[in-house]
């Protein structure tokens, strides 16, 4: 972003730090997010050919339908009688949103029409598609702890073994929200009771709909079973067998380690609580909605409460598109509940800003390295990635795969094995280990802070990355410090205005300011922002870092899709343009009416 003073042309270009800038990318704009699967395209519920089956309808805080399903349903039927078309109040999701379904599948046109009739209504914040995502992962099959090559070794591991001393994960729960759990012995021991959450009873194959048994009913597929692409080629493009993909993920996290057999896990005292999502053509925003807010701790409508809720939460999953505003409330509600969210950046060697949930908010996305430590020819890259981690490569050889527990069966249930794999989904699950790890050896971290550690301490990777792979490639033990103490966040120089500000609901900008001294030179490339803003509808406000030249860079926009309260979080921006001492300014606009706020503190490291 360039500076905006008319002062010195000096680039304040900000990147995603602890925390994406919240509109997907520094200017604001609302780039498409999406997720996707083995060498899928991601459809949504949402048919692959474009048709929309229901919608995920979030209302403004004041308005009646956030909080009554009798008046969620009544909408429902209103906007439907103008559309011309059937439509129902379906159910309430678990961030308040409402799943409305559109009486059957709806083209492009006349699901566009329905979205317009909603978004039209001044009490709706958003009105998104109920899309479909699929598991982000790649095949082949084996065994071993001398064959986890990404864990130990020198040139592309993620030195793993040295993070063993400090910790296991020993107390940590880390939900996998994925396929499911099929049993495994070497997994067994570390697995809670988790939930079930798919809706559709097509897509679940276990013949009912949500409830708690996780267990993976498989997801094989046969060409054409999903529909068709926007090409009018066939979704699957060829016959496919069940992948047992999340087995394969909460392996690497958590399989047990030191019992003679099978593969070490990284946090291998953790536990693994799976949470199912994706099944048959894959899963569905909503459920996966449900499933975050329920597995951080969160209430679920008609669901029990969960009791072990998640200190971690692993996404190896994606589609195509803009974050989806239900899913950013979502994870927003889980990250402010302590819990850290990985996901995988996904596999389609294009840039991850144009894939969901990896562009998402709050959310660590990471890339996958192969064994050499380049990004692998698969995995998306850019400017919303944050760490690389191993994530594979299979061919020509799979010992360059990622090993992990696995089920024999191609199209019902086998017995359990080991097998390779590549993918972001194989990925992330290693950053999901590590924030385990850290989450042990401390426990006062929040999730900024230990995506911050992760991010300061990775290494550059020993290959070649074009396009971006965030700070480099994961070091568990120089995370959680070599020396043998807790992991710590960051040092540096914290400077904090914590003078409340009112932020007008009159589009008048507020500013709260810092005064520099005593550091030398210029800004650092790397200048962190902590922003703590109380404000009933965050999507108002225009949040910019003024330096002390006058130039200004924004690191957030307005945004009328996003409904969720205050912005908690840390920007990241190269300030090295700037000379550091002087007056440093938080400006903040309120640029619609109707919810108001104030900057509660805010804070800069150099």
């Amino acid at each position: 972003a360039a500076l905006a003073a008319g002062l010195a042309a000096t680039a304040l270009a900000i990147t995603p730090g602890t925390a994406h800038a919240t509109e997907g990318n520094i200017q604001g704009a609302d780039a498409p997010v999406t997720a996707r699967g083995t060498a899928q395209t991601y459809g949504a519920a949402q048919a692959t050919d474009g048709s929309v089956e229901r919608l995920i309808v979030g209302y403004k805080s004041r308005a009646t339908e956030a909080e009554s399903n009798d008046a969620a349903a009544r909408d429902a039927e209103v906007k439907g009688r103008k559309t011309g078309e059937s439509l129902d109040f379906e159910r309430r999701l678990g961030t308040g949103a409402a799943l409305v379904d559109l009486g059957g599948e709806l083209g492009k046109k006349d699901a566009a029409d329905v979205m317009a009739a909603f978004r039209a209504d001044p009490d709706v914040a958003y009105a998104v598609p109920d899309r479909r995502v699929y598991a982000t992962a790649t095949e082949p099959n084996d065994t071993d702890y001398d064959r986890q090559w990404d864990l130990f070794e020198a040139a592309a591991g993620m030195n793993v073994p040295g993070a063993w001393d400090k910790a296991t994960g020993e107390g940590v729960k880390v939900a996998v929200i994925d396929t499911g759990y099929v049993a495994h012995s070497d997994l067994a021991g570390n697995v809670i009771a988790g939930y079930d959450f798919i809706s559709d009873t097509r897509m679940s194959r276990d013949g009912d709909g949500p409830d708690n048994n996780p267990a993976d009913a498989g997801d094989w597929m046969n060409t054409g079973d999903c529909g068709v692409d926007r090409f009018g080629r066939p979704v699957p493009d060829r016959n496919t067998n069940n992948s047992w993909h999340g087995t394969h993920v909460a392996g690497t996290i958590a399989a047990t380690t030191g019992n003679g057999k099978g593969i070490a896990g990284i946090a291998h005292h953790a536990t693994v609580q799976p949470v199912r999502v994706l099944g048959w053509c894959g899963g569905t925003d909503a459920d996966i909605i449900n499933a975050i807010t329920w597995a951080s701790g969160g209430t679920v409508q008609g669901v029990p409460a969960n009791p072990n809720p998640a200190d971690v939460i692993n996404m190896s999953l994606g589609g195509g598109g803009a974050c989806n505003p239900g899913t950013q409330s979502a994870i927003n509600g889980a990250v402010s509940r302590g819990t850290t969210v990985v996901v995988a950046a996904g596999n389609d060697n294009l840039n991850a800003a144009d894939f969901q949930p990896a562009n998402c908010n709050n959310v660590i996305t990471v890339a996958a390295s192969d064994r050499q430590g380049n990004r692998a020819a698969y995995s998306n890259y850019g400017a919303v990635v944050d760490v690389t981690a191993p994530g594979g490569e299979t061919a020509p050889s799979t010992a360059n795969g990622i090993w992990s527990t696995l089920n024999t069966g191609t199209r019902s249930l086998g017995g359990e094995t080991y097998a390779a794999y590549q993918g972001t989904s194989m990925a992330a699950p290693h950053i999901a280990g590590l924030a385990a790890l850290m989450n042990q050896a401390s426990p006062s971290m929040t999730p900024a802070q230990i995506e911050s550690a992760i991010r300061t301490n990775a290494r550059t990777l020993p290959g070649t990355c074009s396009g971006g792979c965030g700070a480099g490639l994961a070091d568990a033990a120089r995370t959680l410090g070599a020396s043998g103490t807790e992991p710590q966040p960051p040092t540096g120089k914290v400077l904090t205005n914590a003078a409340n500000v009112s932020i007008p609901d009159t589009n008048t900008p507020v500013t709260s300011s810092l005064a520099v001294t005593g550091i030398s030179g210029n800004a650092p490339t790397a200048l962190k922002i902590a922003v703590d803003i109380k404000h009933t509808y965050r999507g108002d406000l225009r949040i910019e870092l003024v330096a002390p030249n006058g130039g200004s860079t924004q690191l957030k926009a307005a945004s009328s899709s996003d409904s969720a309260a205050d912005v908690i979080t840390t920007y990241t921006t190269d300030a090295s343009g700037v000379a550091a001492n002087g007056t440093w300014k938080l400006r903040v606009t309120d640029v619609y009416s109707g919810d108001t706020g104030y900057i509660d503190s805010w804070s800069l490291t150099f």
